[in-house]
């Protein structure tokens, strides 16, 4: 049977007994960074691919180090354990693994330093978050997004993502299914919980960090793919909303969007209003080396049951 579960104050427990106090510093201030990982299943091959997770160990490690915070565990030992968390949950579909560096001091006031720090990770089903076929319809927010001279945007902060809740609850009750934050500037950052990009005269544009992206481990893999199976040149530069309207195609790509074509901003049709034939090539590569379906990709993939590489 599958059951949900974390691993917190050094032991594995099922999701349910995973709790921290009401005084506990991150629970009231934020204080805190994370990690998204996917699992992804092949029904066919029976195994479930836990999807770069190296990769997403060091950038939690870096997150907690901008926050000036200890991670008190080596990148192996992170590794492992997301590892086993997924072998004991059980689960024969997708899922989603989250990491997150705390403060757990249980004090009230304003602070980053003089308080303890420790870890937890917790495993749960995950679906589709974005429609991946139809694609999405997404607004630009009212809300900007936040300069990294106030919270640094290259740290997944808990605290951080109430920006993007607000972007994304304002988009979806004005009938949308996602947001796209602009910078202090007014270009084009991300959306809520995804990088974007664009395709121009086939070439595929994204903005830079110095536009207040987080720099996305999801988004260097679909760039790769593009250039290495699909031979499209990749540009990065400012981004203006207005582009948005004209480029030939949009596509967004997180840990929990994959690659997801948008189809439609601020009410324009992207295109011919379609999810695009570039995207839609990408989209059908990136899932197939995520399940294990590409041996060339096999380094990104950690297989939960059977404990052998891909295409051993």
């Amino acid at each position: 049977m599958s059951i949900p579960m974390a691993y917190m104050r050094g032991e594995f427990m099922p999701l349910a007994d995973a709790k921290i106090g009401i005084m506990t510093h991150a629970f009231n201030y934020g204080t805190a960074v994370f990690e998204g990982i996917r699992g992804n299943w092949n029904g066919d091959q029976g195994e479930l691919y836990l999807f770069r997770v190296r990769e997403h160990v060091e950038r939690l490690r870096q997150s907690a180090k901008i926050m000036r915070m200890e991670l008190k565990a080596s990148d192996d030992e992170l590794v492992g354990q997301i590892h086993e968390l997924a072998v004991r949950s059980e689960f024969r579909e997708d899922v989603y693994v989250r990491p997150i560096v705390y403060k757990s001091s249980e004090v009230l006031g304003v602070r980053m330093h003089d308080l303890q720090d420790d870890y937890l990770l917790f495993l749960a089903p995950f679906g589709a978050y974005l429609d991946p076929e139809a694609g999405a319809r997404c607004m630009t927010s009212s809300w900007r997004r936040v300069d990294d001279t106030s919270i640094p945007a290259r740290a997944k902060v808990n605290g951080l993502y109430v920006n993007n809740a607000m972007a994304k609850t304002e988009a979806q009750l004005s009938g949308f299914d996602e947001g796209i934050l602009l910078n202090q500037d007014g270009h084009v950052s991300e959306g809520s919980g995804e990088n974007i990009a664009i395709l121009r005269r086939g070439r595929i544009i994204t903005p830079p960090p110095q536009d207040n992206i987080l720099e996305g481990i999801t988004l260097e893999t679909a760039l790769r793919i593009a250039r290495e199976e699909l031979g499209l040149e990749v540009e990065e530069r400012t981004i203006d909303r207005s582009e948005l309207y004209i480029a030939d195609e949009v596509f967004m790509t997180g840990t929990a969007a994959h690659v997801t074509p948008v189809v439609e901003v601020d009410r324009v049709p992207v295109g011919d209003g379609r999810p695009g034939p570039v995207t839609m090539q990408l989209q059908n590569r990136y899932f197939q080396a995520i399940t294990g379906r590409l041996p060339q990709y096999a380094e990104w993939l950690t297989p939960v049951y059977s404990g052998a590489a891909v295409g051993a």
